[in-house]
C-alpha cells in the first residue's frame, strides 16, 4: 500500500481485500487456530484448490495473511490477531443492523449454512 495516499484510501484498499464471502470465511476459520493447512482449508471450504489459492494470495497481497511451507505441506495464518477482531466487530454491527429491521433469523440461519463456494 502507498503510504502518500490518504488513510481512508489506505483502508477502502484493506477493506478490497475482504469484500469476497469465500475470503472472509478463510479468515474466520484461520482466527479460530493459531495455524491452518490448505488441506485443512480445502476440506473445510470445499473449494477447488485453484480457487482457494487465488483467494489466498489476494489476501496475502493485502497483508491479511502470513504464509510458511514446511516440506510439502504450507500452512497459513493471520498476519495480525486484530484481524479477528474486526471480523467480531463486523458480526456485532451486522448483528445490530438485521436486529433493528426484524431480520436477526436471517443471520441465525446463515450461521447453520456452510457457506456458498
Amino acid at each position: 500500500m502507498h503510504t502518500g495516499r490518504p488513510l481512508n484510501e489506505v483502508k477502502a484498499d484493506l477493506f478490497k481485500g475482504l469484500a469476497h464471502p469465500v475470503r472472509i470465511r478463510v479468515l474466520e476459520l484461520l482466527a479460530e487456530s493459531d495455524e491452518t493447512t490448505v488441506a485443512d482449508l480445502l476440506d473445510r471450504t470445499g473449494l477447488e484448490p485453484s480457487h482457494l489459492s487465488q483467494h489466498l494470495r489476494v489476501l496475502r497481497g493485502y497483508g491479511l495473511v502470513l504464509s510458511e511451507r514446511t516440506g510439502s505441506s504450507v500452512s497459513y495464518r493471520l498476519a495480525h490477531p486484530s484481524v479477528a477482531g474486526l471480523l467480531a466487530a463486523a458480526r456485532i454491527v451486522l448483528r445490530d443492523v438485521l436486529e433493528a429491521r426484524g431480520a436477526l433469523a436471517e443471520l441465525d440461519r446463515a450461521d447453520a449454512v456452510t457457506p456458498a463456494r
